[in-house]
């Protein structure tokens, strides 16, 4: 199977690398992505960057460059749920904008002409529950918009409209909205690095970097392993 790999940032891109075997540098449009193989997988690999239009931009960058059956989203986010503590593994079932309005008639999260819900590949979710166990294993809702969330109040805000929300992130709905664009599967893993509104996520943030990155890491490993 082609498949494409999209990491936020650096951190997550220098954890990814080792992976890959006869690995090789590419360029599109003056983006560089690494492509090699793993299990048996053709792979493709870029930093997507920070943000909605640069992880839509990205992705659709690499789609077109390589042309993958299958787009997996990996990285951290912040927990939105009682039960997201820090280091619970999250996999999306479904993906939505908490900050997306198109005016009356509209329900919020709702980007023009896309469902409200963008639905994960369902092989990938089935891969993820049958070979990544534990209570800290998550699946679910995560929402995304193009803010670091950091309060209660933002939380709340996003709960009130997404009541089944577990994590928020800034990149995992225009990821989903380009691929489901481009007629291409997504699937959506991260871990929990930080808990908003707890008075102390974004020190929560910044030290989860020091301590457990591996776990989101170890886990696509796994589903690419058995996919």
């Amino acid at each position: 199977m082609k498949i494409a790999i999209l990491a936020a940032m650096q951190k997550e891109l220098s954890l990814l690398l080792p992976l890959f075997e006869e690995l090789r540098e590419e360029s599109v449009d003056g983006r560089r992505w690494f492509r090699g193989h793993f299990a048996g997988h053709d792979l493709a690999l870029m930093q997507c960057g920070i943000g909605k239009v640069n992880s839509a931009l990205n992705t659709y960058r690499l789609i077109h460059a390589f042309g993958p059956d299958l787009v997996i989203n990996s990285g951290v986010a912040g927990g939105c749920d009682v039960l997201m503590k820090i280091g619970s593994l999250f996999v999306a079932e479904n993906v939505a904008y908490h900050d997306v309005w198109c005016g009356p008639g509209t329900e919020i999260g709702t980007a023009d002409g896309f469902d409200r819900f963008l639905a994960a590949d369902p092989r990938l979710v089935d891969t993820a529950r049958r070979h990544l166990q534990g209570d800290n294993v998550r699946y679910g809702l995560i929402c995304s918009g193009d803010s670091f969330i950091s309060k209660a109040e933002e939380v709340a805000r996003i709960k009130s409209e997404f009541p089944a929300a577990l994590a928020c992130d800034m990149e995992s709905a225009s990821i989903a909205q380009t691929c489901v664009d481009c007629g291409v599967p997504f699937g959506i893993v991260r871990v929990v690095s930080d808990t908003p509104g707890s008075g102390e996520n974004i020190e929560q943030y910044r030290n989860f970097w020091t301590e457990a990155p591996e776990r989101t890491f170890t886990a696509v490993k796994t589903i690419l392993e058995n996919l």
